[in-house]
């Protein structure tokens, strides 16, 4: 690793997030239309009791979310999203202390979230939506997950078009890293997320699945979002609900190839198949930090 990447994310309130050799980060979303329903929780105690059940299962974060950015979908206004999210985070910090995210676009959410008890900001826009979002985890000390989309969630799949996808997201997340850092990030608070599936095609989606370690290459720990989205199904044929096996294939390519944090609907499953895959590479058991990696 060099000397912006660490072994463990800094997180608010002294406390921190293993990555090595892996995390896994579950979705809970506090939203009507998100595109796998089943990670669809409208009441606030159903998503804490999703929440739990995640931790239980092994995730190492889970990540509420209160606006959904699939495909064509409508942005929401902030008094729904405050509405939608912040109850679930309080409900879920008076039973767990553990690490919660809170995927948001805006400002106002993004610090209602972070006083109410989350740790992280993944914000979708790389911190381009609502700029002031930077200066919310730079005040909470939480770190921000950074992420390339072309465009906006409503015409993101309009047509995109890249002459090299990976290294145009490259110069994207490294100017986004600049930017989180010129607005009081510390940066070994700075996560990248290649946004697969975020205004790209089928080719794009490989391709930066295979060039991963370019990403790596800036230096920040990389997240990857791949659970269950259209490449597994344009592969494999399959509709969201039978894109597990698919999932997890794609889980451990991208390890394979330098991701640490995976954002997933399955966490109990990814965090077996991540782990009997970091322990083949590495050739033992348990894993120690830095091991598992090519």
């Amino acid at each position: 690793m060099n000397d912006k990447t660490t072994s463990r994310l800094s997180l608010p309130r002294g406390r921190f997030l293993e990555l090595e050799p892996f995390a896994v980060m579950a979705i809970v979303n506090a939203t009507p239309d998100s595109f796998y329903e089943p990670s669809r929780r409208r009441a606030a105690l159903e998503a804490r009791d999703a929440a739990l059940a995640a931790f239980a299962a092994g995730a190492a974060v889970v990540d509420i979310g209160g606006e959904s950015t699939r495909p064509g979908s409508d942005y929401i206004e902030e008094a729904e999203e405050l509405e939608r999210v912040v109850p679930v985070i309080e409900a879920i910090r008076r039973e767990s202390d553990a690490p919660l995210s809170v995927d948001t676009r805006k400002a106002a959410v993004a610090r209602a979230a972070l006083a109410a008890g989350a740790d992280i900001l993944n914000d979708v826009s790389a911190l381009l939506h609502e700029p002031d979002a930077a200066h919310a985890a730079a005040e909470a000390g939480a770190p921000v997950v950074l992420m390339h989309m072309r465009g906006d969630p409503k015409t993101m799949q309009n047509a995109p078009e890249y002459g090299d996808c990976p290294r145009e997201v490259a110069t994207f997340l490294a100017e986004a890293a600049r930017r989180a850092e010129a607005a009081g990030v510390a940066l070994d608070r700075i996560v990248l997320d290649p946004g697969i599936g975020f205004g790209k095609r089928l080719e794009d989606n490989l391709a930066l699945l295979a060039r991963l370690d370019e990403l790596c290459a800036l230096g920040y720990p990389l997240l990857v979002g791949i659970s269950r989205k259209s490449m597994i199904g344009a592969i494999t044929g399959r509709p969201p609900e039978g894109r597990l096996a698919g999932s997890l294939g794609a889980a451990c390519a991208a390890y394979a190839r330098g991701a640490r944090i995976f954002r997933v609907h399955d966490p109990a499953e990814t965090r077996d198949a991540l782990a009997v895959f970091a322990a083949a590479l590495a050739g033992r058991f348990p894993i120690a930090p830095g091991e598992g990696r090519i």
